[in-house]
């Protein structure tokens, strides 16, 4: 009987990887080609160097304009895509028969949105923490009242 391929896909705003577990005491293996990073410059560098102005209607005030939408946010929705494209990719490919994802919940919900429906009929478990910097051989305690690795 062939094993049932679980992927674990641990993300946050700018980084990511895919972990896979073939069932009880196989332990986490990280997926090969999956690690991805997104470079994300210093406000500075994304924005403009001044916030837009706007005159009061009476007198000469001025006053700041705070800027609708953060640049970082923007860039974590298209890396959400990015992984999510990848994600259906890998389905297409049969690669995994079940997900667990696990991001922080900004992030979470970002992918939420934009996961194919062939994807998201893998998810089994969503976890809403940043485990990014977790060793992957630290991963498992932290999943396992979650799915049975």
């Amino acid at each position: 009987m062939k094993p049932t391929r679980t992927w674990i896909l641990i993300a946050d705003g700018a980084h990511a990887r895919m972990l896979e577990a073939l069932g009880k005491g196989h332990g986490l293996h990280e997926v090969a080609g999956t690690e991805t990073r997104l470079h994300i410059p210093p406000s500075h560098l994304l924005g403009r160097a001044e916030p837009g102005r706007v005159h009061e209607s009476v007198g000469y005030t001025r006053h700041a304009i705070e800027p609708r939408s953060d640049p970082h946010d923007s860039l974590e929705v298209q890396f959400a895509d990015q992984l999510a494209d990848h994600l259906r990719q890998y389905v297409e490919i049969n690669a995994f028969d079940r997900l667990v994802i696990v991001a922080p919940p900004t992030m979470l919900g970002y992918l939420r949105k934009r996961l194919a429906t062939e994807v998201a009929s893998k998810v089994i478990a969503e976890v809403d923490k940043d485990l990014t910097k977790v060793p992957n051989g630290d991963i498992a305690s932290h999943l396992e009242n979650v799915v049975y690795l």
